[in-house]
């Protein structure tokens, strides 16, 4: 097919949807007030210690400097209905009828704020205070940059929170970059990829939290690694790269393991026809800098985890914390996943948060059944094109290409087995979600380490299924009809989001 545009203006449409994606994310950040039900305080909390300084060692109270902003900035609405207030309304923010401010400590508010948490131990100690460093680490100076600035109360909240404004659109140029190098001669999937991000109604985007930052490391290290892999003699700097990039990865969160269990399994797969093939000698500067300079950053995180929380992976102390243990292997096989109501409950359920999010307004998931219905159900037949596409010979797709389909769509599956094994093995107490009614790890946002592989896989099941058309428009034209309902129903979804006292609009 000819080329739609020349390559430089190629360019200069992806930098504007950068600039689209950065407006996007600075929209709807500002409609959410704080904070919400994601564990966004908690999140929070780690950011102000790390940008003191301090790393946590063991499940840690909610610091001091914490306190004075949660209590005065927090809102109501996520988690509560107007009921639950005297006059069926919810109060105005504090900030609007007194003179109280986060820096000034108001000791009733606090007082009441403790009143609504005391009687949880999990509410009042940081449960989140083992998870990786990186985000944490990099949102402190953020959160520095903001008060050397002079931005003070709420507006220093949502100056944190716009910190994922350069994230996503960092991530749209990422996505560009990988879908270039992958299919250098499909325009629709090199515009699709970065496109799709910039609509997406994720709204783990919209929050204080180390999710937004997993796809961004991952994507890095997925352009590294598919150049290590496909080099006939891969250089030891970009050995290095590729190393720190998915070692940035599993520093970001401990649930990106599956992601970069599926990359070492790729390395090691390469490295074994290398070594078929007699070249290993030549192989080994470049691969032993991607080893060294993945596994010691990695290596001296699960030594501190080990030394400060008990376990290498630092999360024996939370699940005791949450309420989460461990079931019989033998009652595992009685889990719901097993049946088909309940696979398609958890996999439509999973799939509908990975594109949308998990956050609550009302005390009700912020969510529209036909908008998940729309995710879910084309997700699902444009991976089984996708599939067709790569098993069928008439596809046109050179090896490298399959090579990498298979890479990206692996890396999703496993994440969503990752998350079917945490379903199945832990009986949830008392946690409300999941919960032993609904035992299904839906989080969503933790797939989104593997999001620009799994978007290569998706868009080329769209451009599959439309291969036959003589022009290029119609695939744009799909492309164009796809990011308008995401942005639509997203406003539609959030619409009353726009409307709360508390955020940033009504400060």
């Amino acid at each position: 097919m000819s080329k739609i545009v020349s390559e430089s203006r190629e360019r200069i449409v992806v930098l504007l949807l950068c600039l689209l994606a950065g407006i996007h994310v600075f929209v709807f950040s500002a409609a959410f007030p704080f904070f919400n039900n994601m564990d966004e305080l908690f999140h929070f909390d780690l950011v102000v210690k790390y940008s003191r300084g301090h790393i946590p060692r063991g499940l840690e109270l909610v610091s001091d400097e914490t306190m004075r902003y949660g209590p005065v900035y927090s809102s109501p609405e996520f988690l509560c209905l107007p009921g639950f207030f005297s006059d069926d309304q919810f109060p105005p923010p504090p900030w609007k009828y007194s003179a109280m401010s986060a820096n000034e400590n108001p000791q009733g508010r606090i007082d009441w704020w403790w009143t609504v948490v005391r009687d949880s131990k999990k509410s009042w100690r940081n449960y989140e205070s083992s998870q990786q460093p990186l985000y944490y680490t990099l949102a402190g100076l953020w959160w520095d940059v903001g008060q050397w600035c002079g931005i003070k109360g709420l507006h220093l909240l949502y100056w944190l929170r716009f910190l994922n404004i350069l994230f996503v659109s960092t991530l749209v140029w990422l996505g560009y970059m990988a879908a270039r190098l992958v299919f250098p001669e499909i325009f629709f999937v090199r515009l699709g990829v970065p496109a799709v991000i910039a609509f997406m109604p994720q709204q783990a985007f919209y929050s204080v939290q180390n999710d937004v930052l997993s796809p961004v490391c991952f994507a890095v290290a997925f352009i590294c690694l598919i150049k290590w892999l496909g080099a006939e003699r891969p250089e030891v700097r970009l050995g290095i790269l590729t190393g720190l990039a998915l070692a940035a990865t599993f520093l970001t969160k401990m649930s990106n393991a599956p992601v970069l269990g599926v990359s070492a399994l790729a390395v090691f797969l390469k490295t074994w026809r290398v070594c078929r093939a007699g070249k290993l000698r030549a192989w080994l500067p470049g691969l032993a800098a991607l080893f060294f300079s993945a596994a010691l950053p990695v290596s001296g995180w699960l030594i501190w985890s080990k030394y400060a929380f008990g376990d290498f992976s630092g999360t024996a102390a939370k699940l005791q914390a949450i309420g989460w243990t461990v079931k019989p292997f033998s009652e595992w096989w009685h889990h719901p996943i097993f049946t088909f109501n309940g696979f398609w409950t958890f996999l439509s359920e999973l799939l509908a948060a990975f594109w949308q999010g998990e956050f609550c307004w009302h005390a009700n998931p912020l969510d529209l059944p036909i908008v998940d219905a729309f995710f879910v159900v084309p997700s699902i037949c444009f991976t089984v094109l996708a599939i067709r596409a790569l098993l069928s010979r008439s596809s046109n797709l050179n090896l490298f290409q399959r090579y990498t389909l298979w890479f990206g769509f692996l890396c999703f599956v496993a994440g969503v087995g990752f998350l079917a094994f945490l379903s199945i093995r832990f009986d949830f107490g008392t946690c409300p979600n999941p919960s032993r009614d609904h035992p299904y790890f839906i989080a969503g946002r933790l797939l989104l380490g593997a999001l620009v592989p799994f978007l290569l896989f998706l868009l080329y099941g769209i451009h599959h299924l439309l291969r036959g058309a003589k022009s290029q428009w119609l695939e744009l034209t799909a492309l164009a009809a796809i990011l308008l309902f995401m942005l639509i129903s997203e406003i539609v979804t959030d619409w009353s989001v726009f409307q709360s006292p508390y955020n940033w609009y009504h400060s």
